[in-house]
């Protein structure tokens, strides 16, 4: 099996560096991965300027880009074969509820996914990283448990671990997105120059946080496992709006 790992928060992550070495036991490991953090990026290509690709001491390739060019280029002509599977991470800091859409980390999977490849998206769910050990065993099982047992469709898997010992994980649930209240306000500041500035404030606190949800799961110190999706059409609302056109 061939394995293509990517993340957003740059190839000299350790999340990164120990899932490379734990899913090397599963088969070949190839890392494509933004040099520096690209946290946040999202779905975002590079189409103003090509791209540079390093080779790093340890292997891994680095590229001046965001995660879903790492993955873009890596199957699209950097790499000789096509990966069996895309596991992105593990990331620091949760990728859960409304996240997901800015996530770099959900991203590179996303990229995977649309290119036909099987891909899971890997997050630790705290900023201490105390315990990548319990998110590295998860991204192991599921990455096992995708290879010998294929979903049978395209899957896009986003995988939140909540920073705990693995003995203290209480199993995996399969869960649906949960939402978040809006972002908490920027932070204006003034530059040495006299300019305003704004820093991008913290998310909100989880609104729909209930039973089936990723928020609700990792409170309660089980993995988050969700399906996600790339078809952005609201189906229920398409009758609605022929009819509004309409008038």
């Amino acid at each position: 099996m061939k394995i293509l790992v990517s993340n957003d928060d740059g190839y000299f992550a350790p999340g990164i560096t120990l899932l490379a070495e734990a899913l090397s036991r599963l088969g070949e490991v190839t890392v494509v991965a933004p040099e520096r953090d690209r946290s946040g990026a999202s779905n975002s290509l590079t189409l103003d300027r090509p791209l540079v690709v390093r080779r790093a001491a340890n292997g891994y390739y680095s590229v001046n880009g965001t995660p879903t060019d790492c993955v873009h280029i890596a199957v699209t002509g950097l790499l000789d074969f096509t990966p069996d599977m895309i596991v992105s991470g593990v990331n620091l800091g949760a990728n859960m509820g409304d996240d997901t859409i800015y996530s770099g980390t959900v991203a590179a999977a996303v990229e995977g996914y649309l290119l036909g490849i099987p891909a899971l998206a890997v997050s630790l769910t705290s900023k201490a990283g105390e315990h990548f050990d319990s998110a590295i065993q998860v991204a192991v099982k599921l990455a096992q448990r995708v290879a010998q047992s294929p979903f049978g469709e395209p899957v896009l898997l986003n995988v939140n671990v909540p920073d705990i010992a693995p003995e203290r994980l209480r199993g995996i649930e399969v869960t649906r997105l949960g939402k978040r209240h809006k972002a908490e306000p920027v932070i204006k500041l003034t530059t040495p120059r006299g300019e305003d500035a704004y820093w991008i404030g913290p998310a909100g606190a989880a609104a729909d946080a209930g039973p089936g949800t990723d928020f609700h799961a990792v409170e309660n110190q089980r993995v988050s496992v969700t399906p996600l999706r790339m078809d952005l059409t609201h189906s229920a609302q398409l009758p609605r709006a022929r009819e509004w056109l309409a008038l």
